[in-house]
């Protein structure tokens, strides 16, 4: 059975988060939180948490065993974008696109 925990509007670019989630995909929770703890990385820490959360998904409503749970799937969609200006020369800006990420983890029990 397919559990599915997601944390939307996370400010870390997708890109970046993408990164952290190549890590993990396929990987049993055990050993993606084992990983997720150590990978020197901001995004991470978000991470980590989608994956405790999905983990605790699937132990709490629908029981099932968290021994046999691994990562099914995992992505980064990108949010919303916040949009601020700094001032540059001659009374000009330019704009800074503050990216935000939606994290999706799937866990599994059966392979």
């Amino acid at each position: 059975m397919d559990v599915k925990a997601t944390a939307k509007t996370v400010r870390y670019t997708p890109r970046k988060v993408r990164l952290v989630l190549d890590l993990i995909r396929g990987k049993s929770v055990d050993e993606a939180l084992a990983i997720l703890q150590f990978t020197p990385n901001h995004a991470a820490a978000a991470v980590y948490k989608v994956v405790k959360s999905a983990a605790a998904n699937a132990t709490n409503n629908n029981q099932l065993d968290a021994d046999a749970l691994y990562v099914k799937a995992c992505y980064a969609d990108e949010g919303i974008v916040l949009k601020r200006y700094m001032p540059r020369a001659k009374g000009s800006a330019s704009q800074i696109l503050k990216r935000t990420s939606h994290i999706t983890v799937v866990v599994s029990d059966e392979k």
